[in-house]
């Protein structure tokens, strides 16, 4: 439901709002980054921390989204009424703090307190910052600067797909480091330290921001009330129509958590060290994802100027044909150099699916539950994707296929939970035309 009077974004296309813009994705690549040095680091960590595929599993998964699913609704309730920014930086204080905690683990439950605190962190940010892009830009014309927003997903992997190559390199060469102070520390533990400090002095930039202007039209028909019961309520109610967005979303966090087991599949199935994947593939993710991304912000944006109310609906379509059949076949190919080819595209289709969702989400909900329903979104992608995905092919592992058989628990889990969900969408898709139609 569109409340927002577009008369009231004062802050449209000026450079502020870029600005602003541009600063979120700078923290979106950071998340990533410290979400996803982890997987880079499988083997070292496991090597000397005696711990199991199952147990790294849980690090992968179960571990971060214990909170960044459950504080996302209250944190979501907050982004509706409180200062945005502050949550932000606040949030990012948290989480770059905890990733640098996580160089100083000697057991698994040292590790597993820290990605908890990554998650809290975390869960701050994009429930505040596609607040603030709503409030800042029109419905017709918010497709790009959430295509730049979410261009943070594609980098923030990237970097730490490069980051890790230098500490497995690093690692390979080199043992234990003496630094003052802290003693002798491993590559892994320094790789930890090196990534979370930054995020400290960004903290301290998004605090100085300036806060969006909200709609002065908070809720102008008066028939919602803003309680995180109510707005629960408000999406049972609404159920198919936030389905046909969030499952396949779903799947897509399903496929690309359980990719955290990419770099130890290339290295026990090919034999080839997890520092070149990493950089190889860190290369391949900063040459496409940005350009997808963007590309589907574009997408969106165009076919609603051509007149489709369901443009961001379309380009979420578009991506999951895309990005299942590549995440089912890709661990299958009969080499590595097909594999990659094939998770390439697969990041094409996962940046189209994760950018116009968010588009496809904003464009029906209420203007006083931008926040909680973003929040809600989240929450419900993030337990089906840390929860299945990395935890899944764990499990298949240690009790079915063996760690060398690891290929085949990547295909599985996405061909189970995808294929269901595909078959879906053409009878998930009628219930979001009908709420265009209501709305207008």
């Amino acid at each position: 439901m569109e409340n927002t009077n577009i008369d009231n974004h004062k802050s449209t296309h000026s450079s502020s709002a870029w600005v602003m813009v541009s600063l979120m994705m700078v923290a979106y690549i950071f998340s990533f980054v410290d979400r996803y040095i982890l997987g880079l680091l499988i083997e070292p960590i496991k090597a000397d921390l005696n711990l199991t595929d199952t147990q790294i599993g849980l690090l992968l998964g179960p571990a971060f989204a214990i909170f960044y699913a459950t504080m996302g609704l209250p944190l979501g309730y907050l982004a509706d009424r409180a200062k945005r920014v502050t949550i932000v930086s606040i949030g990012i204080f948290i989480w770059s703090l905890a990733t640098a905690a996580s160089g100083f683990a000697q057991k698994f439950w040292h590790l597993f307190i820290a990605r908890m605190m990554v998650g809290v962190g975390e869960a701050t940010l994009s429930p505040c910052a596609l607040s603030m892009i709503d409030d800042s830009f029109p419905p017709e014309k918010r497709g790009r600067p959430i295509g730049l927003f979410t261009t943070g997903m594609s980098i923030g992997p990237a970097c730490a797909y490069l980051a890790g190559a230098a500490v497995l390199t690093w690692t390979n060469s080199a043992g234990l480091v003496d630094i003052p102070l802290l003693g002798n520390m491993a590559p892994w533990q320094l790789a930890f330290i090196i990534v979370g400090l930054p995020g400290l002095l960004l903290s301290l930039l998004v605090f100085l921001r300036k806060e969006p202007e909200r709609p002065i039209e908070h809720n102008p028909t008066g028939n919602l009330r803003e309680g995180i019961g109510d707005a629960l309520k408000f999406f049972a109610k609404k159920k198919w129509v936030y389905a046909s967005f969030i499952l396949p979303a779903s799947v897509m966090t399903t496929i690309a958590y359980s990719q955290a087991w990419v770099p130890a599949m290339f290295e026990r199935t090919w034999g080839m060290d997890a520092s070149t994947y990493a950089y190889i593939n860190g290369l391949l993710l900063l040459a496409f994802g940005p350009l997808s991304n963007n590309g589907a912000g574009w997408l969106c944006d165009h076919w609603a100027k051509k007149g489709h109310d369901d443009a961001g609906l379309r380009v979420l379509i578009l991506g999951a044909i895309i990005l299942l059949p590549t995440g089912i076949l890709a661990p299958l190919m009969p080499n590595p150099t097909w594999c990659l080819i094939l998770y390439t595209i697969n990041t094409i289709g996962t940046a189209l699916t994760s950018s116009s969702a968010l588009v496809t989400l904003l464009r029906v909900v209420p203007a006083n539950l931008k926040g909680i329903s973003v929040a809600f979104y989240l929450m419900c992608i993030s337990l089906a994707g840390l929860l299945i995905g990395p935890t899944a092919v764990g499990i298949l592992n240690d009790n079915v296929f063996g760690e060398a058989g690891v290929r085949y628990s990547m295909a599985l889990v996405p061909l189970i939970i995808g294929t269901p969900v595909m078959i879906m969408i053409p009878f998930m898709r009628k219930y979001y035309l009908q709420e265009l139609k209501e709305t207008k």
